[in-house]
Parts: C-alpha cells; sequence; structure tokens
C-alpha cells in the first residue's frame, strides 16, 4: 500500500517494451505456433553462408589475419614513424592531429577489418581528443578498405578502359585531404601537434616474437570481433527477410544503386557482404556492362563498407582500443558511408565520362 507522500513510479520505457514484445510473442505462440522457430531457423539460414563459408572458411579469413600481422611487420620496420612525420604538414594545413590519417591509409596496405586495433592506439599514444578520433572514423570509411579490394578494383578500371590513375587520385587520394577538412568543422575540438610532443610507435619487440603475437591477434579480431558481427547483421537480414520486408529494402538499393550509376550486383555485394568479393565478381563483366557502372562500384568498394564493419566492427574494435562508447564510434562512421554513397554516383555521373580514355 503506498503511503500519502509517496507517487507511483513510473514504468521504464524498455519496460513498456518488453511487455509489446512478450503480447506479440504471446499471439505468435497462440495463432501461429511455429513462427517464432521458423524466425530463428531464418536468422540462421541467413547468416550461416557468410560466417561459415565467407567469414571463416574464404581466403578473406586469412587475410584479416595477414593483414594484422603486415600492419604489424610494417609498424615493426618505422612505417608509423614515417607516416606520422609524412603527414605533420597535412596535420598543420588542416589544424589537426596528423594521426587521424593513419587508419585511412593503413587500410590500403592492410585491412580495415584490424584498422581499428592497429590504429586506434596510435590516436590514443599522440593524445588525439575525441572529436580527432570521430574525424579519423571519418575519414577512414571514405577510403580504400583492403589490398585485396585494392588490387581487384585496378583490374576492373583496366578493363573497363577507365583511366586508372586519375581514378584512384580523385577517389582515394583526395579525400585524405578533403574528407579532414570538412569533417573539421563537426569535430572542431582539434589540434595540430609538433614533432617533438610525438611519441616513438616503433615497439622494440623482437621480429619473430611480434609476427607470432600479431598471428595470435589477427585470430582475435576474426573469432571475436568479425564473426560475431557478421552474425547480428546478416541475422537481422534474415530475421527481416522472413517478416517481408527486405524485400522491400533490396528492391530500393537496386533502384538507388542503378541511379547512382553503380553496378546494382557489386554495389550491393560491397554493401552487405564483401567488397573484395564484388571487385573479384566485377572482374567477369567489367568489359561489357556500361564503364560509368564500373567506376562507381569502384569507388563504393573503396569504403568502410559491408555493413557488418560499420555496424559491428567500427563500434566494437573503436571502442576497445580507442577509448570511445561504440555510439560514438558509430555515428562518424554513418555519415562517412552516406557520403561515401553519394561521392560514388558524383564520381561516376558527373566525372565518369571524363575518367574514360
Amino acid at each position: 500500500m503506498l503511503t500519502p507522500n509517496k507517487t507511483k513510479k513510473a514504468m521504464p520505457k524498455m519496460t513498456v517494451v518488453g511487455l509489446v514484445v512478450l503480447a506479440l510473442c504471446l499471439l505468435g505462440l497462440f495463432f501461429k505456433p511455429n513462427s517464432l522457430n521458423e524466425g530463428f531457423n531464418a536468422m540462421v539460414s541467413n547468416a550461416h553462408p557468410i560466417v561459415i563459408n565467407v567469414g571463416l572458411l574464404s581466403t578473406m579469413s586469412t587475410s584479416i589475419i595477414i593483414s594484422v600481422i603486415m600492419g604489424r611487420f610494417l609498424e615493426r620496420l618505422g612505417f608509423t614513424d614515417a607516416m606520422m612525420r609524412l603527414f605533420l604538414p597535412v596535420g598543420k594545413l588542416l589544424n589537426v592531429n596528423c594521426a587521424i590519417l593513419i587508419p585511412a591509409i593503413y587500410n590500403i596496405l592492410g585491412d580495415i577489418n584490424a584498422a581499428g586495433r592497429i590504429s586506434g592506439p596510435i590516436l590514443v599514444k599522440t593524445g588525439a581528443t575525441k572529436d580527432e578520433k570521430k574525424l579519423a572514423i571519418f575519414t577512414m570509411v571514405q577510403s580504400q578498405q583492403s589490398f585485396s579490394t585494392f588490387m581487384l578494383g585496378l583490374g576492373c578500371l583496366t578493363l573497363c578502359g577507365a583511366r586508372v590513375f586519375a581514378v584512384v587520385a580523385i577517389a582515394i587520394f583526395a579525400p585524405l585531404v578533403i574528407c579532414p577538412a570538412i569533417g573539421r568543422l563537426f569535430w572542431r575540438d582539434c589540434k595540430a601537434v609538433e614533432i617533438e610532443d610525438l611519441p616513438v610507435f616503433t615497439p622494440d619487440t623482437p621480429i619473430l616474437n611480434g609476427l607470432f603475437a600479431s598471428g595470435q591477434e589477427g585470430i582475435n579480431v576474426l573469432l571475436h570481433l568479425v564473426l560475431p558481427a557478421f552474425a547480428v547483421v546478416f541475422g537481422i537480414i534474415g530475421l527481416l527477410d522472413f517478416i517481408g520486408i527486405w524485400q522491400y529494402v533490396n528492391n530500393f538499393l537496386i533502384s538507388a544503386m542503378t541511379a547512382l550509376n553503380i553496378d546494382p550486383d557489386t554495389g550491393i555485394l560491397s554493401i552487405m557482404a564483401s567488397p573484395t568479393l564484388a571487385m573479384s565478381n566485377l572482374q567477369a563483366t567489367a568489359a561489357a556492362i556500361n564503364p560509368k557502372w564500373v567506376i562507381g562500384s569502384f569507388v563504393m568498394g573503396a569504403s568502410g563498407f559491408p555493413l557488418s564493419v560499420i555496424f559491428g566492427q567500427i563500434p566494437m574494435i573503436w571502442a576497445q582500443s580507442c577509448e570511445m562508447e561504440p555510439s560514438e564510434a558509430l555515428k562518424p562512421a554513418l555519415i562517412g558511408i552516406i557520403a561515401r554513397v553519394l561521392t560514388a554516383g558524383f564520381i561516376a555521373t558527373v566525372l565518369g565520362g571524363l575518367l574514360l580514355k
């Protein structure tokens, strides 16, 4: 019994949501007893081939491990210290910590799946502010996502008769300066660093010991971060497909890709599964389809996609390695990836004719 001077505690919002979900589950059990089981099976069936066949048994799993090894090996050889000195003038020009460019550059030589694990601690060591960490993510998702994607994409551009150097300069290297300059308007707590204030990034670990440890780190990234992210994203897609919503989302994506002069098949494959796989498939059709579609698909692939990276790996990895909350890492990733899609459409539609031989 309530005392006169006490008021009834309001029910939390998520409790209300929980009651609604419980009611829906009970209705489902009453009117269609197998609905919950069928929904669960749809999630498993959709996630299984991606988690196992693509994430675990394909060359992608090995490439993630090798990318971590490569990143750590380059770090041991002084590569990070060299890049910091190279980007100091850019940082001073934009009045930002030059370390924000490290993740985007690393992906060209490595893999975005390991970028947070390699680059996140570098930002911490240089004293990057939270805004500069967000700026780094915003820039990273608009850059190349892996060395293998880059190499396969170059082959596609050659087959369609594109001016390869011009496309790479505009789509890959120009954003390294343009994106921080634009992002600086939104994330303003930034400041250039002096060479005297930078720590030494080259570890003194024996090379063989470092290589073995980096291989273990790569396995950890794959098993504890990449595969769970795949399961979450593609499990949700399977549930949406079971409910009947996904077909409308898929139709929207096809229409959007076509309107932006991006090959729908490879564009959607980049978004949902793997830009590396998308570029590999595109090589079979690059010489026969609209060259602008090939350019648009290349720019789309050179990004932070697939969705499992945006919604799973970036929040998880950057939260662990860069002292951020998952939601703080997700927001700049979303803004950046939307900007990348629009950039792909702009380059293919407006500049596409100028980028062909």
